[in-house]
């Protein structure tokens, strides 16, 4: 029977679970605040080098086209001046009359910064340019390595301790930690901070995202995660909002930190997950849960109902300790498994690289920055909504094969702009971010089908496992920007369009039944479809059995007769 009939006799998705679902949403907004900052708190303004004669405090950024080209020498790769070493001169005014620059470079130590659009960021606060820009892509790559870290560890405390304690001892953490990432006096101290405050979000929204998914049934729950990712849109382009008014990042650092306090107020509405009790042996929690959940819908389970759940339970709880469990090392021993293992992991790599990648990368893209940035976040909507109207019609692999293709050319397409064209650039990239989400909401189903059920959770979690490693790539990937403004974009466009061509490879799971044995895993997809009389694909089950008959009447008939078909083709 399982779980899942008790939600039909609650009324599905009913009152009491709309209104705690709606609840749990909220906190992807706070989330998104965290990993989206790193595009204000690491922003890089225009910068040069500070000159010999510059002292004081009241140095401008703007210099007289003369003086430039006096002080600085031109860089050949962006035929601008350099922004990381200057002419060795004695800068007097006979220097600057004489019409005549210094042949010697001398590399600078001390910058000066366009404070026009940002007052302050941790680059200009820390000098994280030039040599030491490396540091700029370390802390976004970092705080990556804090959410992957967090993805296992809050992961396995909320299945050991429970959703609602991990839940909030994340939520506290993010918060404490969060306040004092704002307070950092040296890079160390932040990306420490940092590093703690990903790991949370991890805590936060996945451990949140899980509870509300265990109290939707199996009809809406496609919906209810979709919708679960568009209040993380909502977070994002709300992050420009506090980066519009907020110009130094300390103070928005601790500005996007504090919404995280009036989530701690959830204690006294949120409860435990029913099914997280049930199988841990805690029945009596979960009935009156249930029950209390009825009565709020104005329903009645039956009685019989919940001891029949009771009981399921420990029969399954039972079963599962008589029986070995199988590990990730089993998908690589058999070739067809470990073949469309390999192609999901890399999909889920390419997806989350690209995705963080041309989140991070709204900066570089030319005209106004936080334009850029609301529209990369409002394109999620729709692409979040085009799945909603596809993935149960279309097909999987349809959607993310396009999509990923499609993300590709478009990124692709960047290489031929001019680089007066910076609109045509941004309205590309913003095609590849539309499509890109979309190809990511999609993939996190699709490989959720391709493995056999009792492997699905271990080869989940490592395809997971690289998608964060993609997206701590990514910030290195947006750093070659620095050198050659398209060249984030070509990468981001060549592995999406890779990722997209290779995943024809992968069968269609839509409509098929999902293996449950590590020998179904192997065989499904294994079989190619043929089409039918009636023009529609054959399923692999069918094929097996028109394969068999095949052998069958083939065995029955002359040698000859069989070798001169085969001489046809």
């Amino acid at each position: 029977m399982g779980y899942d009939e008790v939600l039909e006799h609650l009324g599905g998705f009913g009152r009491y679970q709309k209104k705690i679902y709606v609840l749990l949403c909220l906190p992807a907004i706070s989330c998104a605040f965290h990993k989206l900052a790193g595009v204000f708190l690491l922003a890089t303004p225009d910068y040069r080098c500070r000159l010999p004669f510059e002292i004081g405090n009241n140095v401008t950024y703007e210099l007289p086209p003369d003086v430039l080209a006096m002080a600085y020498p031109m860089d050949s790769l962006s035929k601008k001046y350099s922004t990381c070493s200057y002419l060795d001169a004695n800068y007097t005014e006979t220097y600057f009359n004489g019409g005549t620059p210094a042949k010697e470079v001398v590399n600078c130590d001390r910058w000066i910064y366009d404070r026009s659009r940002y007052e302050s960021s941790t680059v200009t606060d820390w000098d994280m340019v030039c040599d030491r820009n490396w540091l700029r892509a370390s802390a976004d790559s970092l705080f990556m390595v804090g959410v992957m870290l967090g993805s296992i560890i809050f992961g396995y405390l909320s299945d050991k301790y429970g959703r609602k304690p991990i839940f909030f001892a994340s939520l506290v953490t993010q918060v404490i930690f969060g306040v004092l990432a704002g307070l950092a006096p040296e890079f160390f101290t932040y990306t420490i901070a940092r590093i703690l405050v990903g790991a949370t979000t991890s805590g936060v929204f996945l451990v949140a995202y899980v509870i509300a998914m265990e109290m939707v049934g199996p009809k809406d729950r496609l919906y209810a995660g979709v919708v679960c990712m568009m209040f993380f849109s909502v977070g994002y382009m709300l992050t420009a909002a506090f980066a519009y008014f907020i110009h130094d990042w300390r103070s928005l650092q601790i500005a996007l930190t504090l919404p995280g306090i009036l989530f701690l107020s959830y204690w006294w509405f949120i409860p435990e997950s029913s099914r997280w009790l049930i199988s841990n042996n805690r029945p009596t929690e979960a009935i009156t849960l249930i029950q209390k959940v009825a009565k709020s819908n104005k329903v009645t389970v039956p009685s019989d109902v919940l001891d029949k759940l009771v009981e399921e339970d420990k029969a399954a709880l039972e079963s599962d300790k008589n029986e070995p469990k199988p590990s990730l090392l089993d998908v690589f021993k058999h070739p067809n498994l470990r073949r469309k293992a390999l192609l999901i992991f890399f999909d889920w790599f390419v997806n989350s690289g690209t995705y963080y990648g041309l989140s991070w990368n709204t900066n570089n893209l030319g005209g106004n920055p936080l334009l850029n940035f609301v529209i990369s976040g409002a394109v999620e909507i729709p692409a979040y909504s085009f799945l909603l109207l596809t993935l149960n019609r279309w097909g999987r692999r349809t959607i993310l094969c396009g999509c990923m293709i499609f993300a590709g050319t478009m990124l692709l397409s960047t290489m031929f702009v001019p680089s007066d064209m910076s609109w045509l650039i941004v309205v590309l990239a913003m095609l590849g971010k539309l499509a890109i989400t979309s190809s990511y909401g999609t993939v996190y189903v699709f490989s959720a089908e391709q493995f056999p059920t009792v492997i699905r959770n271990v080869a989940l979690g490592a395809a997971s496992t690289s998608a964060r490693v993609g997206g701590i790539l990514a910030p290195y990937f947006n750093l070659l920007g620095d050198y050659w403004q398209p060249l984030p974009l070509l990468i981001f466009g060549a592995m999406a369009f890779a990722g997209g061509l290779l995943s024809l490879l992968l069968p269609e799971t839509h409509n098929q039944k999902l293996p449950e044995t590590i020998a179904d895993g192997e065989n499904f997809g294994k079989v190619k479809t043929l089409p039918g009389e009636d023009g529609t694909e054959r399923a692999p089950e069918e094929m097996q059995v028109l394969n068999a008959t095949v052998e069958a009447v083939n065995e029955k008939r002359p040698a000859e007769e069989t070798d001169a078909e085969d001489g046809k083709f």
